[in-house]
């Protein structure tokens, strides 16, 4: 295969989560109605109107595309890809039901099982976080009806934004809070003497890390590739690791079993 043009495949992403973003809103602002999938999770419109349009803006690249909302894609099939697109077009949707803001569109770049590049855009708050691996992470608000900018890195602040003198801080899960997560939380107290605590729900979390609002997220629950995808770019680019729990290793992609390990994210 041709190399490829990280650049340019991250404009198209950006480009893709922000219009997607704006099909969320609409929904959002709307009383549209909760579907349940096979597994019991919710379904809302808003998450297949999302869908359309990052696999319309994604199509164009001509790389493989593994959605949440197209996951049966045989592993014969998939795990001979060498770059492919891993999205979820609504990460949060229980969030979402609940209208509390903290829900995101999450598209990421897979090298055979390594996530090198990350786009992650808040829809409530137009906050966009982007990395790119060894090229570094950056945050930038969206103003309203803006069409991104090519130079958009530029543009950008570089995160970890410099940090503000503040308490040992975990982020955890706001729907998922386990309770290895709280016995994690306990110890780290006994470590650091007073920990600050921010619940928040989504790759949200991972976002904190990376840009240093937050020191730890603990992910002591169920997740799947698409969750964490986009994250691990943004996190790692901004120089944060992000280790499975059972490994020890970096967290990785493309197992013929979608669900992630355990795994802690550290500053």
């Amino acid at each position: 295969m041709e190399k490829i043009n990280l650049n340019d495949l991250l404009n198209i992403a950006i480009k893709a989560s922000i219009e997607a973003g704006e099909a969320i809103m609409k929904v959002y602002e709307t009383s549209f109605t909760v579907e349940k999938k096979e597994d019991n999770s919710p379904l809302t419109i808003a998450d297949k109107n999302s869908n359309a349009v990052i696999e319309n803006h994604l199509s164009t690249t001509g790389l493989p595309l593994l959605s949440e909302e197209g996951r049966d894609i045989n592993y014969d099939e998939r795990k001979n890809w060498e770059y492919f697109w891993m999205i979820d077009p609504l990460d949060g949707t229980k969030e979402f039901i609940k209208r509390n803001g903290e829900f995101t569109v999450n598209i990421a770049l897979i090298n055979k099982t390594e996530s090198i590049l990350g786009v992650i855009y808040i829809p409530a708050t137009r906050v966009l976080y982007f990395g790119i691996k060894d090229k570094g992470a950056y945050r930038y608000e969206v103003k309203k009806n803006e069409l991104p900018k090519t130079d958009i890195i530029n543009l950008s602040q570089q995160i970890p934004l410099p940090k503000n003198k503040r308490d040992y801080t975990v982020v955890a899960s706001r729907s998922h809070l386990s309770p290895e997560t709280n016995i994690f939380i306990e110890k780290l107290k006994t470590e650091k003497g007073k920990v600050d605590f921010i619940s928040s729900g989504s790759s949200i979390k991972l976002c904190l890390v990376a840009e240093g609002s937050a020191d730890v997220y603990p992910r002591f629950a169920p997740t799947m590739e698409w969750d964490t995808a986009a994250g691990q770019a943004i996190a790692e680019a901004a120089g944060t690791t992000v280790i499975d729990f059972s490994t020890k290793k970096t967290l990785r992609y493309n197992k013929e079993n979608l669900l992630n390990n355990w795994f802690i994210v550290n500053s």
